[in-house]
């Protein structure tokens, strides 16, 4: 095991200061699972006026009783930022999230026991302090160095793989409703099980994070996401009746058949979607699980058969609105939503020319694209189709490889605005913009068009034409081959 030389002089300062101190918590954790931490916390007998007295530099901007103490360089520049925290113990829980009343305490046992789960409620001190002294960047060092507290057999927990609460399982999570659906993140991100007396009370308390902020849920159900079982994940939330809490639109097509493209349920079908999903960006993997949504609400019977017209239009809006009501970044949520609405691209090989796949690009976003085929792979595994690559989407790679120097934008055009000025004697104004749309639209189905020479001749022409002209036209120019596609994709794929 090794610790950041760093860590080991704010341990060795608060030792020289007469204050016992320990690192505590999910360091301690990874280190015993030989796995290199991301924060590194540490407790200490001291209170926060005495941690501050030892770490003048220390900042202290809470009731929790936590310092917390910048580490930099020679340079100045900040290397981390290690919380310092009292010991203490929590009372009284009426918001179901954060203590009625906090009191500082001399034992670390007492800190210990408002942990969440033993894993996590362990705490580790040097046996040495000439251990922590050294002109090396890490320090090295075995069991033999240190001592471990467990009071409540973490260790042996962390053999076994699972995830148990503290005490009673049912009081640390009415402490703290958010524990819910960190049990579920931990066992994911850990790969361990979640001990069965511990899963119970989850279940049995699952309406208890309508009281955690949105904000709080997004960050784990992120985690969970971005976890290596992602799927088992979403399961157990489901499992334990959490999931109609965090997201009630998925739940409503449990049950919900499909048509003869498709062996599962709605639901069945998005959890599988996935878990086969290829990509490792959680955006990517959620625009997988949400991507059908849209279809319990579209379900109709044409000829014996459902339908699901317009399913992914709908999907997109019910998107944008799960992923408002738990704030998300506008910048994720335009992603995810883009990739739900556009997840039913028409793309056959031998019949969709390069004009298609171009506006595709323009229709999706080139740094989407990647991510689209994600989603379509993860929709035909997800409805028990054996080949997760065919042809045609291999195809579709080569295409738009084939393009990806072909006009797409209106960057791309061989004239600009100014050009236009210059050649049109126009005024800086909306017209600029609409004659470099309809340009655009016209290059997309021919770039053999894009040359300077073509389009000042042809800006001449539609020069002649209003905005509102000129904008109506582009529109044409764009829906009406959509609408080509469109129609394909349904009749292709019975939706």
């Amino acid at each position: 095991m090794e610790i950041p030389a760093f860590v080991g002089q704010i341990l060795t300062r608060l030792d020289a200061a007469g204050h016992e101190a320990y690192l505590v918590g999910g360091c301690v954790r990874d280190l015993l699972l030989g796995v290199v931490p991301k924060d590194w916390d540490i407790t200490t007998k001291a209170k926060p006026e005495e941690i501050l007295a030892v770490f003048t530099e220390g900042k202290y901007e809470n009731i929790f009783g936590t310092v917390i103490v910048p580490v930099r360089d020679e340079e100045e520049n900040l290397l981390a930022a290690i919380e310092v925290t009292t010991y203490r113990s929590e009372q009284g829980y009426s918001d179901r999230r954060r203590p009625d009343e906090i009191t500082f305490e001399t034992e670390l046992d007492k800190d210990l026991e408002r942990r969440d789960f033993t894993i996590n409620a362990m705490a580790l001190k040097f046996k040495s302090q000439s251990k922590l002294i050294t002109e090396k960047e890490v320090i090295n060092f075995g069991d033999d160095d240190v001592e471990l507290v467990d009071l409540f057999g973490g260790r042996k927990d962390l053999g076994k793989r699972i995830i148990r609460a503290v005490g009673e399982p049912s009081e640390r999570f009415r402490e703290d409703a958010l524990r819910l659906m960190r049990a579920i993140r931990f066992s994911c991100q850990l790969g361990f099980s979640i001990e069965p007396k511990t899963e119970r009370a989850i279940a049995k308390l699952a309406g208890a994070i309508k009281f955690i902020a949105n904000e709080r849920i997004r960050d784990e159900l992120i985690k969970i996401l971005d976890s290596d079982r992602a799927h088992e994940g979403m399961q157990t939330l489901h499992d334990t009746k959490m999931l109609q809490y965090i997201l009630p639109e998925l739940e409503r097509g449990v049950g919900e058949t499909q048509n003869k493209h498709h062996t599962y349920t709605v639901f069945e079908h998005l959890m599988l979607s996935l878990k086969y999903c290829p990509s490792k960006d959680w955006r990517v993997r959620l625009a997988a699980l949400l991507h059908d949504i849209g279809k319990p609400q579209t379900k109709k019977m044409v000829d014996g058969e459902a339908t699901f017209y317009n399913h992914e239009y709908l999907g997109a809006k019910m998107t944008k609105k799960i992923m408002t009501r738990l704030r998300f970044a506008n910048e994720d949520l335009d992603k995810v939503t883009n990739l739900v609405r556009n997840h039913m691209f028409y793309y056959n090989a031998g019949e969709v020319t390069p004009a298609a796949v171009r506006r595709l690009i323009v229709k999706t976003g080139r740094e989407n694209l990647k991510d689209l085929i994600a989603v379509r792979i993860g929709d035909r595994l997800g409805s028990g189709v054996a080949k997760a690559m065919p042809y045609k989407l291999r195809h579709l790679e080569y295409m738009i490889e084939k393009v990806s120097n072909d006009p797409v934008s209106v960057k791309m055009l061989n004239i600009n605005g100014t050009d236009l000025m210059t050649d049109l004697r126009l005024e800086p104004g909306p017209k600029i913009g609409a004659i470099l749309d309809v340009l655009l639209a016209e290059v997309i189905e021919e770039p053999s068009l894009n040359t300077r020479e073509y389009l000042l001749e042809r800006s001449q022409e539609l020069n002649k034409l209003n905005v509102e002209e000129l904008r109506a036209k582009a529109k044409i120019e764009i829906e009406a081959k959509r609408d080509h596609d469109d129609h394909k994709l349904k009749h292709t794929h019975w939706v």
